[in-house]
């Protein structure tokens, strides 16, 4: 036992690569659940055909791509290194055990010059396609939300600059509306600010000196920080079904048009988006109710003082179009605002012998000011489908779907940081980690489905769906 066994490390062995990789390996299984030989037509009008020296086969830059985000290896360096002593990468990317492996630097080039953005979104668009054409994704429910990845970037080193404001994608549609309600009620149309000021409104904003496309993100008792946010679309599987990246200082709510155009663009047959509250706005409501979908939103609780009377305490009376208070006197409308509220007041001179206005007002002439937006019937209808049997599975679901991919991203697949300047550098770093992230899903169920039980591959029934049937019988 305490002798030295024979060194075996300078023996000479015929082997096989084939022979040393496992059967049941993550990358064989990903071999036989897609079919990389189109990529090919991805990336020909990238090439010359009789010009220059002999180019690395696309398909294994694209593999070399995928093992560093399967893995979550740190690194486009770390993971050649890792392809060269590993023979399972050397097997997934047709190298013998003692072939050399690209360099660093044709892969980087590649990705960062050689291939646009737009080869990212069609590989990302080529996995879910894969899995959609194997019946794996459910897309009546989905699931939408945003998480932070912290930039490349010294949080010390900014500088303070003007901006201008972003318009919003309904503007003009809540102008029209709050007209059409001011002349409802006998007011006159609001006059546009442009009329007067030529000059676009600015906002003040912290820039990041090493990387200006990224933003500052600040959340409660969360690390100031300079960082990008991915708000993202899942389905009732965890198949991520598209992604849209944008500067950490962007809310949740602001991103929301562009993934959901591009979730319902390619599944029409969306019924019902869940989000969290910070998607609880009445646009996002109005726009899901008005496409004939069901918007599942949680319960927020109402920002007011402590100590005085919460919102829905005070009642909208729908047929008189006024607010009852909880002294039950009435506010009558006075206006709608620019911000698409109407404003209700209340008579100062009941108000300020009141007993109840210390719970109610603050205000210097005794009147209180209740707003309620034009669009808040659309709110209250995400509040009833929130207490249907629907939407309580579908919101408690949530936890289990785009929670659960966050996490597997960040804990799995090293996207917690980044390592990428730039916001198109960033988002295609982002679509190659999702759709390395589908990829492995769509690999794994495939393996169960086709493989390890063939009598489900005859009845073409998922092997998963099968083995729940098998527990449930007596």
């Amino acid at each position: 036992m305490l002798e030295r066994k024979t060194d075996e490390r300078y023996e000479s062995k015929i082997v096989c690569l084939e022979d040393l990789v496992p059967s049941n390996h993550l990358l064989r299984k990903i071999e036989k659940a897609v079919d990389f030989n189109e990529i090919y037509p991805m990336v020909e009008k990238y090439y010359c055909e009789d010009n220059g020296r002999p180019a690395v086969d696309p398909v294994v830059l694209v593999k070399i791509i995928l093992i560093w985000h399967l893995f979550g290896l740190r690194s486009l360096r770390q993971t050649l290194r890792e392809i060269a002593v590993n023979m399972a990468y050397r097997w997934f990317l047709g190298l013998g055990i003692d072939s050399p492996v690209p360099h660093f630097a044709t892969v980087s080039y590649a990705f960062a010059t050689r291939f646009p953005s737009e080869l990212s979104e069609q590989i990302f668009a080529w996995v879910l396609d894969a899995a959609v054409a194997k019946k794996y994704v459910k897309a009546e429910t989905v699931f939408l939300d945003g998480t932070h990845i912290k930039a490349s970037a010294n949080k010390n080193k900014k500088r303070k600059e003007l901006a201008a404001a972003t318009a919003r994608i309904y503007d003009e549609q809540l102008r029209e509306e709050i007209n059409t309600d001011r002349e409802a009620h006998g007011k006159k149309p609001l006059k546009d600010k442009d009329d007067d000021n030529k000059t676009p409104p600015t906002k003040e904003v912290t820039v990041s000196t090493t990387d200006p496309d990224c933003g500052i993100f600040r959340k409660g008792e969360h690390e100031v920080q300079f960082a990008y946010e991915t708000h993202t679309a899942c389905d009732e599987n965890g198949f991520v079904l598209c992604y849209e990246v944008t500067s950490g200082n962007v809310h949740d709510s602001k991103a929301f048009d562009a993934v959901y155009d591009k979730a319902t663009e390619k599944f029409p047959e969306i019924q019902t988006v869940t989000m969290d509250s910070a998607y609880r706005t009445p646009w996002i409501c109005k726009r899901v109710f008005n496409d004939g979908r069901n918007a599942s939103l949680p319960y927020k609780c109402p920002m007011t003082k402590k100590g005085f009377f919460k919102k829905y305490e005070y009642v909208y009376d729908e047929y008189y179009d006024c607010i009852i208070c909880p002294n039950n006197q009435v506010l009558k409308y006075s206006t709608t605002n620019r911000e698409g509220c109407r404003e209700y007041k209340s008579d100062p001179k009941i108000c300020k012998d009141c007993p109840l206005r210390s719970q109610c007002t603050e205000s210097k002439n005794h009147q209180k000011v209740v707003t309620r937006h034009v669009w808040e019937d659309f709110v209250e209808l995400a509040n009833h489908f929130r207490y249907t049997p629907e939407g309580k599975d579908s919101y408690a679901r949530r936890k289990e779907t785009i929670e659960r991919v966050f996490a597997d991203a960040k804990e799995k697949h090293a996207m917690r940081y980044t390592h990428m300047r730039g916001l198109p550098r960033v988002k295609n770093w982002v679509g190659l980690k999702f759709a390395a992230m589908n990829l492995k899903k769509l690999a794994v169920w495939y393996w169960k489905d086709r493989v390890l039980n063939p009598f489900c591959t005859y009845l073409f029934i998922p092997y998963r769906f099968y083995c729940k049937a098998a527990l449930s019988l007596p």
